[in-house]
C-alpha cells in the first residue's frame, strides 16, 4: 500500500512540476527571483570597523597588554601543570620499576634458598 501511495505521489508531483515548467516557458523563459545582495551587509559593517580604529592608542596598548598577560599566565598554568604531571608520571614509573626488581630480586633469593634446600637432602 505505501509503495503505490508513494508512486501515485511522485507521478502528481512530476505532473505539477512539468505544468509549472510549461506556463514560465509562455511567460518568456525562466523567471527567477532576484538574489539578495550581500554588499550591502558588508558596507554598514565597515564603519564600525572605523570607529575600532579611532580608538585612542594608550587603551588599545593597555587592552594588548592585558591579552598578553592572560596568554603569559595561561601558559605559564598550563606549563606548570605539564611539569606536574611529568614528575608524578615519573614517579610513578620508578616507583613501579623499583617494586619490580624488589620482587624480581624476592624470586631470585627464593630460587636459590630452594635449591640449596634440595641440594642437602641429595647428597643424604
Amino acid at each position: 500500500m505505501g509503495q503505490q501511495s508513494k508512486k501515485i505521489i511522485k507521478r502528481r508531483r512530476r505532473a505539477d512540476y512539468l505544468k509549472r515548467k510549461k506556463e514560465q516557458a509562455k511567460l518568456g523563459g525562466l523567471v527567477k527571483k532576484p538574489a539578495v545582495k550581500k554588499e550591502a551587509t558588508t558596507a554598514k559593517k565597515a564603519p564600525a570597523k572605523k570607529a575600532a580604529k579611532k580608538a585612542p592608542a594608550k587603551k588599545a596598548a593597555k587592552k594588548v597588554e592585558a591579552a598578553v598577560e592572560d596568554t603569559a599566565v595561561a601558559e605559564t598554568a598550563v606549563a606548570e601543570t605539564a611539569v606536574a604531571e611529568t614528575a608524578v608520571a615519573e614517579t610513578a614509573v620508578a616507583e613501579t620499576a623499583v617494586a619490580e626488581t624488589a620482587v624480581a630480586e624476592t624470586a631470585v633469593a627464593e630460587a636459590a634458598v630452594a635449591e640449596a634446600a634440595v641440594e642437602p637432602s641429595a647428597e643424604a
